[in-house]
Order: C-alpha cells, then structure tokens, then sequence
C-alpha cells in the first residue's frame, strides 16, 4: 500500500484458532442482539447497545461499514457457530498507513478466553502484513482496567490519556487511555500472541 495509491480499507473475512471475523451484514443482527444484551459489555463504551439502543447501534455500524469509513466485523466461535461479539478498523488515516483497533466487545461468555487474542492476532497481522501499515491504535475508558491490561498484554505501548475525552450516554465524562503498536514492533506482539494462542 502506497501513498499514491492507497486503496479503501475495507472489512475481508479473517480466521485463527477457532474464531472467524466476518464482515458486518444484516444478517448478523439478531445473533449479535442476543449476544449483547447485558450491561456489562457497554458500560464503558459510548453508546447503550442494549434493546432499541442496539438496533440504533447495528444500523449505524452497517452504514458505516457499507460506506467503506469503518471497516466492521462481526465475532464468531467456530465451535458452536454462535456470534459473541463486534470488531472494527476505524479512525482510518490511509495516507498515514494508520487505523485504529476499536468499537470491540464480547459476550461476557467469551471474556478472558481466545477470542479477543484471535480476534487481535488476525486484526493486527492484517493491518501491518497485508495493508502495510505503520501504526495501530487502541484506545480504553480510564476506569476499564480489564480493557487496559489486555491492551498491555499484547505488547502495546501506552501513550498516554486524552483527558475530558468524551461524553458517554450516562453524562459521565470519560478520560481515554491510548496505546499503539508500531511496524518494527509487530513481529515481537505476533510471536507473543501465538505463543498465548497455542498454549490457550
């Protein structure tokens, strides 16, 4: 990928150990309603999924992903074929050969298991092995320390807070946690996540 020539970043279909990403579409709306319909996986997040909140999410999420200015996957556990979660490049610089790794959650069933390192592995190794990036972004609520120590533990650097970042649903103004993978650090997190992958 080049300057002159950067192409659209678009959603393509990824597998890892037992976990596939598949790009959003309609049909994925009733399993990932079912799969999100608790409090926990929105708590820190800036919208409510949860009931009508869920379908103002999809839609908006859909648009964004049939428009190419996010590219949205859907979770999916090979085993069981169920949907456990959402996924997505955005915050897409492509002339800086940059995006961010964001707008994530899981099913509180597949918390601390595989699915988010697959769901990294396949997302990172696409970004900087196929697409040619130099930089991926994550970013956390300050309070989600669950979400910050994943983040760590594949190896990114964090870079500091974003204070007084954004406003979320329940008026709380939410400081952001920003961390970043770069290119010469990327064979270092793969091997990392491989080794968690095969031992899992």
């Amino acid at each position: 990928m080049s300057h002159t020539s950067a192409p659209v970043i678009a959603a393509v279909p990824l597998e890892e150990a037992g976990v596939r990403l598949e790009p959003l579409i309609e049909e994925h709306r009733a399993g990932l309603a079912r799969a999100s319909d608790t409090a926990d996986v929105w708590r820190y997040l800036p919208y409510d999924g949860r009931g009508v909140g869920f379908h103002a999410w999809f839609d908006t999420t859909l648009e964004l992903n049939r428009k190419n200015r996010e590219a949205v996957w859907a979770v999916r556990t090979l085993a069981d074929g169920a949907l456990v979660g959402s996924t997505r490049y955005l915050n897409i610089a492509t002339h800086d050969l940059r995006v961010e790794i964001g707008g994530t959650w899981y099913a509180p069933a597949v918390w601390a298991s595989r699915v988010n390192p697959a769901c990294k592995l396949m997302l990172l190794a696409h970004g900087f092995e196929t697409l040619g990036l130099n930089r991926i972004e994550l970013k956390t609520d300050a309070r989600n320390l669950r979400s910050q120590a994943a983040i760590a533990k594949l190896g990114a650097v964090r870079e500091g807070i974003f204070r007084r970042h954004m406003v979320l649903p329940d008026g709380h103004v939410r400081d952001t946690v920003y961390f970043s993978i770069i290119r010469e650090e990327w064979p270092d997190v793969k091997a990392r996540l491989e080794e968690r992958l095969a031992s899992a």
